[in-house]
């Protein structure tokens, strides 16, 4: 088949690849335009596009595709169908009719469950035991077409965000191979109007922590927010990202002070329990275990975290 395809990170860009490996032609590919990063906040292009120009591929990265111009590239490429994997942008319905065989998104989540841009870390947040892929038939509602297949996961104890959308591309990658393979005879399921919830897209302003919610409740903002945007507190008016930490049962003491230590690292005290803080990042370093960090700066017993 001749499959387009829109995308931008990682993620998706391992979905392009599953696609290109299983022999489909890739026509065109839509991706965000390039963006600031680092430091220097020098224009960098996204995963997918650098992937789709090592290929040779035709990139296209409109901010839009509300006007006639921005989906002519999409129109004239005869594709037959659309793949959308963590694309970034809306798409209207004059983009979900160009495809004759229709458009297909791979979202992160088993649906109804976690519509929306944040799935992973959402389901990581709420303490969800089980996620996984599916296979949608897009139409204009927001992740509310038809489930053509469907692959599940269980999120491990000490999973991160990072970790787990490495095992939910994997198993994107295999079941977006399997459904194009299958288009013409899948027979798409109408999703649950029960159960539904909706993942809002992270906000920076989420990764503070309130030490005053239980550490099991920490915890999951901590692998929720790694790799990105890393979740945070503050030691001495400067900010402190907690990467990793460990659920320490027991602790009593005023939440967000330091209790004591765990194999070296700083235990802080939550509204339940307290977290051994055992990987950090102190404003203008590296990441350093939590023993290497009070080697440098002795945190004393009631030191006060937030």
């Amino acid at each position: 088949m001749r499959v387009a395809f829109a995308g931008t990170p990682p993620f998706a860009a391992r979905i392009l690849d599953a696609i290109l490996s299983a022999g489909h032609e890739v026509p065109l590919v839509l991706t965000q335009p390039d963006r600031p990063a680092g430091r220097g906040l020098r224009l960098s292009a996204s995963a997918v596009s650098e992937l789709a120009m090592a290929r040779g591929l035709r990139v296209d990265k409109p901010a839009t595709l509300k006007s006639d111009e921005s989906r002519a590239p999409l129109a004239s490429c005869g594709a037959d169908v659309l793949v959308v994997a963590a694309y970034g942008l809306i798409l209207p319905k004059s983009v979900l009719a160009i495809p004759p065989k229709g458009c297909l998104n791979v979202h992160a989540s088993l649906l109804p469950r976690w519509r929306g841009a944040a799935p992973i870390q959402r389901a990581i947040l709420a303490g969800d035991k089980e996620t996984g892929v599916d296979i949608m038939r897009m139409e204009p509602g927001l992740d509310t077409g038809p489930v053509l297949l469907e692959r599940r996961l269980t999120i491990g104890p000490g999973e991160t965000a990072g970790m787990l959308t490495e095992r939910l591309a994997t198993e994107g990658a295999l079941a977006i191979v399997q459904a194009l393979a299958n288009l013409e005879v899948i027979e798409a399921k109408e999703q649950s109007e029960t159960g539904v919830t909706y993942a809002a897209k992270i906000d920076k302003a989420e990764a503070v922590i309130d030490w005053r919610e239980s550490a099991h409740h920490v915890s999951r903002q901590v692998r929720a927010y790694n790799p990105a945007p890393g979740a945070v507190t503050r030691l001495a008016g400067e900010p402190l990202k907690i990467w990793e930490a460990v659920i320490v049962d027991g602790v009593k003491a005023p939440p967000g002070t330091v209790s004591g230590t765990l194999e070296g690292a700083p235990i802080v005290a939550c509204g339940r329990d307290g977290l051994a803080l055992t990987l950090v990042q102190p404003a203008g370093s590296k990441r350093m275990p939590g023993a290497d960090f009070l080697k440098g700066r002795p945190l004393p017993a009631g030191t006060l975290l937030g």
